[in-house]
């Protein structure tokens, strides 16, 4: 007896499993699958759907200044500016251009009453949207999607092999 095509098993490649938690930075191939956590963080993510690469980025704030001396500390990916040099330096890398890219931006809710930042009249959640689409922007990317603000929190997977990015919206915002 030999096996029809219709009875041929399918070979599925492994996926690989990325999480990213607040500062981290990744970008790779098809056969992965990214997923993140966030609350006023702000993830963007980038997707070339003819190379099928991509990455994400989970940063917690805006840019480094205004920070002191605990900045130093923190890595790249921490910062909306810095994350987005290093998929500028992807984007080379790949010889690849920002058009060439469908772009995502998810976050910036408003977690806590109490937490402000800068001048104390805009809240971590939105400086990091208004950094992150100010960024994006200026680089030359399209934003094809976005889910931002509110008050709870948000869960990221992000498939590497056809660009979907799935959100889960979590409770609302700590009220102490």
């Amino acid at each position: 007896f030999g096996l029809s095509t219709a009875m041929t098993p399918t070979i599925t490649p492994k996926i690989l499993e990325i999480t990213l938690g607040p500062g981290d930075f990744y970008f790779g191939g098809q056969h992965t699958r990214i997923r993140t956590l966030l609350g006023s963080c702000v993830a963007i993510t980038l997707w070339h759907p003819v190379k099928r690469i991509g990455g994400m980025c989970h940063y917690m704030l805006p840019s480094r200044k205004n920070h002191g001396k605990h900045a130093t500390r923190l890595s790249a990916g921490h910062f909306a500016d810095e994350a987005l040099e290093l998929f500028m330096q992807e984007i080379r890398n790949h010889q690849t251009r920002p058009e060439d890219y469908l772009v995502k931006l998810f976050g910036g809710s408003d977690m806590f009453d109490t937490q402000r930042c800068y001048n104390h009249t805009e809240n971590i959640g939105n400086a990091n949207i208004n950094a992150g689409l100010s960024l994006l922007q200026h680089a030359g990317f399209d934003l094809a999607a976005r889910d931002l603000g509110g008050t709870a929190h948000r869960k990221i997977y992000f498939e590497l092999w056809n660009g979907d990015v799935w959100v889960q919206h979590g409770p609302l915002r700590f009220t102490p």
